[in-house]
């Protein structure tokens, strides 16, 4: 098990998890993290690109904790989209109901739409 906060530590995960990854050859890898968190999504990220590095599928496992009451796996894939923004967007204007979602879950969201005063969350 190996614990990690890269808020705390140093930001180059991609090459410290590869090179973990080479050298201990893990049958698997298991990721739990706080969902909404961006210190967090980079540890998504890094098991992402070590697969990457090294050319060879990693089996693996992504989670987040919703509102630190639920477990849910998440793909690789939905890791790969939320590095790329302008997808992100491009997902968020096909579907603005993901906006209520994220209210649901995001303070920082709801407070940013009550410092606008506004009750259209498309537009925060």
């Amino acid at each position: 098990m190996l614990l990690a906060c890269p808020e705390r530590e140093h930001s180059a995960l991609y090459g410290k998890i590869a090179s973990m990854v080479r050298s201990s050859r893990p049958r698997s890898i298991t990721v739990v993290s706080i969902d909404g968190s961006p210190h967090c999504a980079l540890l998504h990220a890094s098991v992402n690109e070590a697969e990457y590095i090294l050319n060879e599928d990693i089996p693996r496992r992504h989670y987040v904790v919703l509102d630190g009451e639920e477990l849910r796996e998440i793909s690789p894939n939905a890791v790969r989209v939320a590095r790329y923004l302008s997808i992100v967007e491009e997902l968020i204007r096909k579907s603005p109901e993901a906006l209520e979602e994220l209210a649901r879950h995001s303070l920082e969201y709801r407070s940013s739409l009550a410092r606008a005063g506004k009750g259209d969350a498309s537009r925060a």
